[in-house]
């Protein structure tokens, strides 16, 4: 029965792509364990005990009573999604006040400033490859770095403590496309969050979109910064996010041999691109067929030589046809 049982699971995973989740820190290993893999590990237990969570206990300093209390959503952090983010070695109080290790809490942190990436990372040189500056730079640009004053940087996109460099741990497309995306439409499609930032109401994104055929289709294929940022050949996400008046909305940028998909969506699997199949911007037609952007030029070649014999064909039946005519009326 077991035998059976494993190779359903099994065969499971392979058709379904079901992850394989054996062995995978879902928060009850062992301590010892744990706090090995993890420098900062045993300090940040202290803040897991009640933001691990979504009740917390305490004892009021003043009465000596123990209270319960439910913790906002937006303080309650996943152990497992922060061990396994790029920031796993960090301790709380890497980023956060030392002072928030007396509790409760001293009032005035609540107006504590974030750190950027750039605080850490600019002019590091050990961090030189991702451009920590020149992203830097490209945000300050973008429509995004007016809001800065109300909150706006960079972890309004990319949560500190739960952020993973998908595009470059994942060659799944799809994937990639889906979490962008969503970054995006977290904010674009809340009420609260556009009258945050911009004082701007909901947004319909489906409407903002009317002019572009099976919206569906492209929203699942391509992210939004595809057409809403400026291309950015050292950086492998661009992050000067433009006016909406500036998006790309002519079919033939990403639809043709000089596709921007190349350039962005698939510019570092471009580099390593085959060309064997004789596929133009061959890369892109293992995930997807974008009309324009996936041709063979012999595939091009035999279509229009099929075409001008079907052509020819019919033009000699016809003169043929026409002389048979006029040798009939004749009576030859």
């Amino acid at each position: 029965m077991k035998a059976i049982v494993f190779i359903l699971f099994f065969v499971l995973r392979v058709v379904v792509n079901i992850p394989d989740v054996r062995g995978q820190d879902d928060g009850s290993a062992d301590t010892d364990s744990l706090a090995a893999r993890y420098a900062g590990y045993e300090d940040n237990e202290k803040c897991f005990t009640c933001h691990g969570g979504t009740i917390y206990e305490f004892t009021n300093p003043e009465s000596g009573k123990k209270m319960r209390r439910l913790m906002p959503k937006s303080r309650v952090l996943s152990k497992k999604a922060f061990y396994n983010s790029v920031h796993h070695n960090f301790s709380c109080t890497d980023c956060h006040s030392y002072e928030f290790n007396t509790f409760p809490h001293p009032s005035e942190l609540i107006f504590e400033e974030y750190m950027n990436c750039i605080d850490c990372h600019g002019g590091d040189e050990q961090f030189a490859e991702y451009h920590f500056d020149e992203i830097q730079k490209e945000f300050e640009k973008s429509v995004h770095y007016s809001q800065e004053g109300n909150g706006f940087s960079c972890w309004k996109c990319h949560n500190p403590h739960t952020y993973v460099p998908i595009a470059r741990r994942t060659e799944d497309i799809t994937t990639v496309v889906k979490i962008s995306n969503n970054m995006c439409l977290n904010c674009h499609t809340n009420e609260e969050e556009l009258r945050l930032f911009s004082g701007a109401k909901e947004l319909d994104v489906s409407s903002a979109h009317d002019w572009l055929p099976n919206q569906t289709l492209h929203f699942q294929s391509v992210r939004c910064i595809e057409c809403h940022t400026q291309i950015n050949d050292t950086v492998m996400v661009a992050h000067l996010v433009l006016p909406k008046a500036k998006a790309v909305q002519k079919c033939n940028e990403c639809h043709s041999q000089n596709s921007i998909l190349m350039a962005t969506l698939y510019k570092f699997k471009a580099k390593e691109e085959r060309r064997t199949s004789g596929f133009l911007n061959g890369i892109i037609i293992n995930e997807s067929y974008v009309i324009g952007a996936n041709r063979n030029k012999k595939l091009n070649t035999l279509s229009i030589v099929i075409m001008l014999a079907t052509l020819g064909g019919i033009l000699i039946h016809l003169v043929l046809r026409l002389i048979f005519i006029k040798n009939t009326k004749h009576g030859t």
